[in-house]
């Protein structure tokens, strides 16, 4: 295990670059995790494999085992490689509240962007790429006057808020794309008459009265400045004392 998690923050720090035995290597490593998250982009996390990543790159599977040991250190790469994308603020905002909102807005931006990160069970990379996500996302709220706890639990809730809604948001542009149809035509088209036949509506008033009305806001966006408000009331608690 040891070895294991060695070399893969060999992998993730560059400081191994390619395979040490055979003959020259013709790719990179980086190269190799890019020919992963353009698959994965393409056709969903179930069709990755080494094999069809070797395909992709026109070299034997036994070939990509020596530039990755597995599939598994190869996700770690592609995570940490599609999370130094993240399109950052060219100038940093100076309130703790737009310094969050930025980083949450930027990990949506990047799981509507790929995907299939979405599907990945949580996971500790510690990549450079991850670490440095990570500790802007703790930056954000430190000097608040929060204890270093609170950072990070505070820090964990917006990460787990932004995943939860960006999964439910993923799966339904994927189920849209799927069928053609609209969320909110298939309610009122399909959901909500079948509903009213059979389950009596009336029984749901809340239900009826919040589908009925015109579009509803933005999800994401009212969730978040909701939570943040909640983060806010802490900081001006933590103040008073």
């Amino acid at each position: 295990m040891a070895d294991h998690i060695e070399r893969t923050l060999r992998l993730l720090w560059s400081t191994e670059d390619g395979p040490k035995r055979g003959p020259k290597p013709g790719l990179t490593v980086p190269e190799v995790v890019r020919a992963a998250i353009d698959l994965a982009d393409a056709e969903g996390l179930d069709a990755l494999s080494m094999r069809r990543v070797a395909e992709r790159l026109g070299i034997g599977t036994m070939s990509l085992y020596t530039y990755v040991p597995g599939k598994a250190e190869l996700l770690d790469l592609m995570l940490d490689a599609v999370t130094g994308e993240r399109d950052t603020p060219a100038v940093p905002p100076t309130g703790w509240r737009d310094r969050v909102l930025a980083w949450a807005r930027v990990d949506w931006a990047l799981y509507h962007r790929h995907e299939w990160v979405l599907r990945l069970p949580a996971r500790h990379v510690l990549g450079p790429n991850t670490l440095a996500a990570y500790d802007a996302a703790l930056h954000a709220l430190l000097d608040t006057g929060l204890t270093d706890g609170e950072v990070v639990a505070l820090t964990s809730a917006v990460d787990g808020y932004v995943r939860g809604v960006a999964r439910t948001s993923v799966e339904t542009i994927q189920r849209e794309r799927g069928t053609g149809i609209g969320e909110r035509r298939r309610w009122t088209e399909e959901h909500y008459p079948v509903l009213a036949r059979h389950a009596g509506m009336a029984d749901y008033p809340a239900v009826g009265r919040v589908h009925a009305g015109g579009e509803p806001p933005d999800t994401f966006e009212t969730g978040l400045h909701c939570l943040l408000d909640g983060i806010a009331a802490r900081i001006a608690a933590r103040a008073g004392h």
